[in-house]
């Protein structure tokens, strides 16, 4: 199995974003337009995007599509998305524009019977997103807490048709304090599907310390603030990924 990183593009009000636990009113805006810095990223080396809809992520529906799309466009790059996105038709739509994979990570919690049909209907395509809150999933851009832990979550659905697991630390998301690695590799190793790590990535020992545990299930890394802020070299990172 192969280490990937995917850079992050957060999308709030058509502008390329990072938010500090999670929380809307604490957001950083690094680019104006999007789709320029997917180009950016995709230059530099990366093939991989991770793009989340934040305001959509929150309205339940998408809210910046125009960006997505322009997105889309502007790069070849594999774009994971999310945010959003709660019904068929709008994981049809995104498939069919030329996204690689979506991300259901709402609905995951609060409506199995369209989780299940999306597997069903597009079986390695589904990413879930599974965002933890003091050891608890998180919904709707985080702004609830479950009484569900991680795996249990995850035991609801078909393994063999989910691509990906994105595992979120939220107490560490856009802070820089370090990826989760234990939690990350634990539950990798628990539920026997590709986790990509998310959260508090801040340095290249990050990386290097989730790559030793791809034979576990550790598929890659998410790569937010770390970037945006260069506290990541991007070649340097880019060399472990193909190592």
């Amino acid at each position: 199995m192969s280490f990937a990183l995917w850079p992050a593009i957060d999308l709030k009000g058509g502008k390329c974003v990072r938010l500090l636990h999670g929380d809307m009113e604490q957001s950083t805006t690094y680019a104006d337009n999007p789709a320029a810095q997917a180009w950016k990223f995709r230059d530099v080396g990366f093939g991989h995007l991770h793009v989340v809809d934040l305001d959509g992520a929150f309205a339940g529906k998408p809210e910046n599509a125009d960006a997505v799309e322009a997105i889309l466009y502007e790069t070849d790059a594999k774009v994971q998305l999310g945010g959003g996105i709660r019904d068929l038709a709008t994981v049809e739509r995104w498939l069919s524009l030329g996204v690689t994979r979506v991300i259901l990570g709402t609905a995951a919690v609060k409506d199995p019977d369209f989780v299940h049909a999306a597997l069903k209907s597009f079986p390695g395509r589904i990413v879930l997103g599974i965002d933890a809150k003091d050891g608890f999933v998180a919904t709707d851009g985080w702004g609830e807490k479950s009484t569900l832990a991680a795996k249990d979550v995850i035991a609801r659905y078909d393994r063999d048709a989910i691509a990906a697991i994105v595992y979120t630390d939220i107490s560490r998301d856009g802070a820089l304090t370090g990826a989760n690695v234990s939690a990350t590799q634990e539950l990798a190793s628990a539920v026997g599907i590709p986790v990509l790590a998310s959260g508090g990535v801040a340095a290249l020992l990050d990386l290097e310390l989730l790559a030793q545990h791809q034979s576990e299930g550790v598929c890659g890394a998410i790569l937010g603030r770390s970037l945006y802020e260069g506290t990541i070299n991007p070649l340097e990172a880019l060399a472990l990924e193909r190592s």
